[in-house]
């Protein structure tokens, strides 16, 4: 959520950065609320202090056991006055709530300019795409005709766009995430298992409330929701916190969780096979940052996250994200992107962004200053990887002509087996 005092005392440069994502906004109406918070704020002071002197005078002619009636009628009316003002406050306070909720993060001066997703520019390439002596086939067809994966049987025990892993595939599961989580660790990411049910202030604190509600599950009768990703359960471990990072030293946590997305709006190819579930498994990062320091820990996350594809000997490329393609709640975001054969193009697998201080401020999430002043702190998040679709980039790319799946030499410590 954006500064209010920033918004009002920066309201041209405001309004640039935002027309950047090709948004044209008239924030007048958010000055005009804050003009008249300022005021009401101003305005209940003075009656409180009125109140108080009267307080005091009602006081002393008590001790002097003096009639002090009128002067407590004044006092009932002025707490009449304040109760209506306090009242006013609130709802113009809300009012302004509303506003910035629902207002995007600024970019930073260094996301490129653009309108959609075709102006992204890529950064990275690592590793030519795969080619083929033979037509390869899509990872849902292998995975079936190996029966490791059944998608029948996801829509007969819930429905559709679920799956069920079976024997290797959910062996080959379980060998990814164990192979994920000892990278990260490796990389000093300490990890954390979190429930994937939160509440709503957690969504809230994160940016996935209010704005993305649709696409959510919610459990009815309750405030909880299930989580779209562990980036939300990571970070608000340390709301309302003061977190040590002063030394320059960023708090750096990782965590395996199931995640669900409804994605109520997706459709054609991608609803088929893993690339996008209604339930999926995912390592997530999340690192908590000084503002000097978080463009520079966005490119060691980055650098994190790609280290698993490398290690994997995967062909990816790495797309900035131009201020038209930015998510609502980014500063800065990398897409690392994964190449498909049967796409025949480069698939997201991940994205790693720094949000500044955006989630902190809904979560308040400070550090302490080399002078001891507690301000708030920059966040940041990243796949680390999506593991359904590393499962299809592996079944893919690593396919042979008679079907099978050779596995990537990184994954013989974590399975018995090395041939689908």
């Amino acid at each position: 959520m954006l500064d209010l005092r920033y918004v009002c005392d920066n309201l041209d440069e405001v309004c640039r950065k935002l027309a950047r994502r090709g948004m044209d906004l008239d924030l007048s109406k958010l000055v005009e609320l804050s003009g008249k918070r300022l005021k009401a704020i101003k305005s209940g002071e003075n009656l409180k202090a009125k109140r108080n002197k009267i307080t005091d005078r009602v006081a002393k002619l008590k001790m002097q056991k003096l009639d002090a009636t009128e002067l407590i009628e004044q006092s009932k009316k002025l707490g009449e006055q304040i109760k209506k003002q306090d009242s006013a406050l609130l709802k113009t306070e809300q009012k302004i709530k509303d506003i910035l909720v629902m207002l995007p993060n600024l970019p930073s001066d260094c996301v490129p300019f653009g309108a959609d997703e075709s102006q992204n520019v890529e950064v990275k390439k690592h590793l030519e795409p795969t080619k083929f002596a033979f037509q390869p086939k899509p990872h849902y067809d292998i995975a079936v005709s190996k029966n490791i994966i059944s998608f029948d049987l996801g829509a007969k025990i819930t429905g559709s766009r679920f799956s069920v892993l079976i024997d290797k595939g959910a062996q080959l599961e379980r060998a990814l995430i164990n192979f994920m989580l000892a990278l990260q660790t490796a990389a000093g990411y300490i990890e954390i298992h979190a429930p994937v049910i939160v509440n709503e202030n957690s969504m809230f604190n994160t940016g996935q409330l209010p704005k993305f509600k649709d696409d959510m599950f919610a459990l009815s009768g309750t405030n909880y929701y299930l989580i779209p990703t562990s980036e939300v359960s990571l970070t608000n471990l340390y709301k309302d916190s003061v977190v040590d990072i002063a030394d320059g030293k960023p708090t750096k946590v990782c965590a395996y969780s199931l995640c669900f997305r409804k994605e109520a709006g997706s459709a054609g190819r991608d609803t088929r096979g893993l690339i996008r579930q209604h339930q999926f498994s995912k390592i997530e990062l999340v690192k908590i940052a000084t503002p000097a320091d978080s463009l520079n820990q966005l490119e060691l996350m980055l650098s994190d996250a790609c280290a698993v594809l490398e290690t994997l000997e995967l062909p990816y490329r790495v797309v900035a994200l131009c201020t038209g393609d930015l998510g609502h709640n980014s500063h800065k975001t990398y897409d690392i992107e994964v190449w498909l054969p049967s796409y025949n193009k480069y698939v997201e697998i991940s994205s790693v962004s720094v949000f500044a201080d955006y989630q902190a401020r809904r979560a308040n999430i400070k550090y302490r200053d080399i002078s001891g002043k507690t301000k708030l702190a920059h966040t940041l998040n990243g796949s680390g990887l999506a593991v359904g679709r590393l499962i299809a980039a592996i079944i893919e790319n690593f396919q042979t002509e008679n079907g099978d799946v050779v596995l990537p030499k990184a994954l013989s410590k974590y399975l018995e087996f090395g041939v689908i």
